[in-house]
């Protein structure tokens, strides 16, 4: 059965240009025509979870590439389409995290600026209008994609690879802790402070059409 294809999956494109050479592949190491099936079946989709996570597409096609190159070298030890497809999502994203990990990153605006602030009575120092739906709901609706993709690669880095792993790619507590290697309370830290913070870039958006 076909996967749910992922409304952030916009920015696909095409996916041709993740194919290695026969000097990336090496002599008998795999086959060429596997490696070609699997880019047909998954390399859109798999690309953009890339790009999600480094903004960059060079950078995002050179992960996708070292994964499924580790995908055909590995093929006998899978039985099953589903089985496949989930473990290339987690080597995409590993091999994502790892690149990103050694990018020297450029100065970022604080979360701190992007948390809400309140009165000394405790209500909101600004007006915040009530959502009337929720944001993956949203992210169906296509002339909201762009806004809410814009506003997720605002977010620190921090704060917007663990939005991206839990709320778009779908991995769990503990799986994005594992990868980040860090704990399962700063993963809970880190996802609440960010949702808060695309709530308040998001924020004049919503009050935009409210008017």
């Amino acid at each position: 059965m076909q996967e749910p294809r992922n409304p952030m999956d916009t920015d696909a494109g095409d996916a041709g240009g993740v194919l290695p050479t026969e000097e990336q592949m090496g002599s008998g190491a795999c086959n060429r025509d596997a490696f070609e099936a699997l880019v047909r079946s998954h390399g859109a989709r798999l690309l953009a979870t890339a790009r999600r996570l480094l903004l960059n597409d060079e950078d995002a096609r050179d992960a996708v590439q070292d994964a499924f190159l580790s995908a055909v070298r590995s093929l006998d030890r899978f039985d099953g389409d589903a089985r496949l497809s989930t473990w290339l999502h987690r080597v995409v994203i590993n091999a994502a995290w790892m690149k990103l990990r050694t990018r020297r990153r450029s100065r970022e605006r604080p979360i701190e600026e992007l948390l809400p602030s309140f009165l000394p009575d405790g209500h909101h120092s600004e007006r915040i209008l009530a959502w009337e739906e929720p944001c993956d709901a949203a992210l169906q609706r296509r002339e909201a994609q762009g806004i809410i993709k814009a506003c997720i690669e605002k977010l620190p880095e921090d704060y917007r690879v663990v939005l991206v792993l839990r709320d778009i790619e779908g991995l769990d507590t503990k799986e994005a802790a594992g990868l980040l290697e860090i704990s399962d309370d700063a993963v809970k830290t880190r996802l609440h402070r960010a949702r808060q913070a695309l709530r308040t870039l998001l924020n004049p958006h919503v009050r935009a059409e409210a008017l």
